[in-house]
């Protein structure tokens, strides 16, 4: 029982891995776009709930610590970390309003806001993206098949192509960690 459990769950997400190529375009004007930006002086800022809230603040450290090369910080900021700030928002306004409130103090024109959300369905992560849009934040949305509310408040969609949580949060982690890698070999050859 359990060997078959894991040859399915391993040959599932072999195939959402091997469909991510298919995202390649996408990801390389998103890095592009991230690059730009970042070569202006400006920071990327990272959003999400669970899981996606841990991959928020691992994909920032990537770049604030390194990736795989010893060079200057990236300017990186995961507003997942705060839990002073997280609770009194949570307790004064609402859970839905945790990643607003950061993104209406921190966020400034030309920055980027990447909202994490394997749903594609977050409250609060759909309100951060919009509030950042408002803004004038390039809004970047990592999610999974369901697009349709996301899709009104990122400029850019990136959907793992799986209905299944586990690997969507998989295919994210690997998404982001290639977008990372590419950001440093551009802006350090």
């Amino acid at each position: 029982m359990s060997k078959e459990y894991f040859n399915s769950y391993f040959a599932e997400g072999l195939e959402v891995f091997s469909n991510l190529s298919n995202l390649s375009n996408l990801l390389s004007e998103v890095s592009t776009v991230i690059c730009s930006v970042l070569q202006n002086g400006h920071t990327i800022y990272w959003l999400g709930n669970g899981g996606s809230a841990s991959d928020a603040q691992h994909l920032a450290a990537e770049l604030v610590g390194r990736f795989e090369k010893n060079r200057s910080p990236i300017a990186s900021v995961a507003l997942t970390t705060d839990s002073s700030i997280l609770t009194a928002i949570g307790n004064d306004f609402g859970f839905e309003q945790i990643f607003v409130r950061q993104i209406g103090a921190l966020g400034k024109q030309g920055d980027v806001c990447v909202g994490i959300t394997t749903s594609g369905k977050s409250e609060n992560v759909i309100l951060a993206l919009k509030q950042a849009k408002s803004q004038g934040l390039i809004t970047v949305a990592l999610t999974g098949q369901f697009i349709e509310k996301i899709s009104e408040v990122a400029d850019y969609v990136i959907s793992a192509p799986s209905s299944r949580t586990c690997h969507i949060q998989e295919a994210h982690i690997a998404i982001g960690q290639a977008l990372c890698g590419l950001i440093e070999k551009t802006l350090y050859r």
